[in-house]
């Protein structure tokens, strides 16, 4: 544990270290596009941000082969040098699209090219275990389609969910969590040996996405763009396959003594794929329902739009931040909840947990205007936005003060607005309002005209009307 725990934080610190240079490089290449009509942001962003990433996950693997334990996964399969390989490929043309915008079709080539380098040095499925049956071997051609279909259908859900400050890199990093819990847990667990690729890739996610993080939550410095996104999306496949298909149920049979304590154990593993698909759910769903939206209204799957997941909780009225942690609680609960419930015995207790999870998660959905204050005593422990804050009187408040009582006063009386007692005229007042205040006054002074019957017409009338 403690050479991951080293090669997380290079890795992490190397993704750190690099995003300020690449950032101003960004800014001085022109890797900052305007601000699109879908867009969230208000100001133009660098991208570029996936170069940084791409360094830390060179750091990454340098360190790691220097380390006793984790120098073995070199020497036993090519699974390192695949997974360098289809990176490289996918950062390259995710580098090319961030600067001159590559065509949809063009990079989904790109993505099936890259999938497929991967595939042929060994990446692949090759057994897909299957409850009641055991490990069902498929053929090359049918591993190569799976492979590559699973490369492609990750790198676009996460680069459909990158559409918020942090959101991408934060719902990666807990995808990867999840995944190294499981895969750790298969290696010394069970001491398989074709786990412990998994692990090291899970480990090199998460220093990725914890060093990028800290540029890229709300309000971002620079934008991963699609040479980290892809990047992100690649590494979580690579990181499945390398683990589906490879684990023998007969070797956790040994340990456990019982088929039905084998199935229990293995549930993500004996369905095809399906912890790596539950923790990147949401994004998949996501991919699923612009997919279906689009070409329902005749559009392409690729057009894109402001119509995700993460854009319906803006509308419905969330913050920024807010609906980032959003998406983190029901990516973490669903990730989670499935590698406990492959851990532990008591199935029924997990599910009641979850069901519990998801009520509170529905309720602060439903409640967007919900806004906690913490206690006093620990509110200098909470972001300033969790704090009890006093009404205070400032310069716009005074001046705010003043313009009511030059409006309602001189109304009331019926005479002419010309000038408060400090020798300044109402438009000089109303000039240092806001274009709300100076709306709210206006209101303020309709409401007055017509209590006087000084508007345009008299009280008796508009009680008439």
């Amino acid at each position: 544990m403690r050479e991951y725990l080293l090669v997380l934080f290079c890795t992490a610190a190397v993704t750190y270290l690099l995003t300020g240079p690449v950032r101003k490089f960004a800014i001085a290449a022109g890797a900052m596009p305007p601000v699109r009509a879908r867009d969230v942001h208000r100001e133009p962003t660098p991208r570029l941000g996936g170069i940084a990433m791409f360094g830390g996950l060179c750091a990454g693997i340098l360190v790691a082969s220097q380390l006793d334990n984790l120098s073995k996964v070199f020497s036993q399969g090519t699974d390192i040098r695949a997974l360098l390989s289809g990176a490289g490929i996918m950062w390259l043309l995710g580098v090319l699209d961030d600067k001159w915008g590559v065509d949809a079709l063009v990079k989904l080539g790109g993505q099936m090219i890259a999938a497929g380098v991967m595939v042929w040095q060994g990446v692949t499925v090759i057994t897909l275990p299957v409850p009641g049956v055991g490990p069902v071997a498929v053929s090359p051609t049918q591993g190569m389609v799976i492979s590559v279909v699973l490369v492609v259908v990750m790198v676009n859900a996460v680069n459909f969910i990158d559409g918020l400050d942090g959101l991408a890199g934060g719902m990666v990093c807990i995808a990867a969590m999840a995944f190294f819990l499981y895969s750790y847990r298969l290696w010394y667990g069970y001491t398989i040996t074709d786990a412990a690729p998994a692990v090291l890739f899970s480990v090199l996610l998460i220093g990725m996405c914890l060093g990028f993080l800290a540029h890229n939550m709300h309000p971002a410095r620079i934008f991963m763009g699609d040479s980290g996104s892809m990047m992100l999306g690649l590494m979580l496949a690579v990181a499945a396959i390398s683990i589906t298909g490879r684990v023998d149920p007969d070797l956790i049979t040994s340990e456990l003594g019982s088929q039905t304590a084998t199935v229990h154990a293995l549930v993500p593993i004996y369905i095809p794929l399906l912890l790596p698909l539950t923790v990147i759910a949401l994004p998949l769903a996501d991919l699923l329902l612009a997919v279906v939206r689009r070409t329902w209204a005749g559009q392409s799957p690729f057009a894109a739009d402001k119509r995700h997941l993460h854009h319906r909780l803006l509308q419905v009225g969330h913050s920024h931040s807010r609906a980032v942690l959003i998406m983190y609680f029901w990516a973490a609960l669903i990730a989670f909840g499935t590698v406990a419930f492959s851990v532990t015995n008591t199935g029924r207790t997990v599910v009641l947990m979850l069901a519990g999870l998801c009520l509170v998660g529905l309720v602060v959905l439903l409640t967007p205007q919900f806004r906690p204050r913490a206690p006093r005593a620990v509110q200098a422990f909470v972001p300033p936005r969790y704090r009890r804050r006093r009404p205070r009187v400032g310069a716009g408040a005074v001046n705010a003060a003043a313009a009511v009582d030059a409006v309602e006063a001189p109304v009331a009386a019926g005479a002419e607005l010309t000038a408060d007692s400090a020798g300044r005229t109402v438009s000089e007042l109303m000039a240092e309002l806001s274009a709300a205040d100076q709306r709210l006054l206006g209101g303020v002074a309709k409401g007055s005209s017509a209590i006087t019957g000084r508007g345009h017409g008299n009280g008796r009338s508009r009680q008439g009307r």
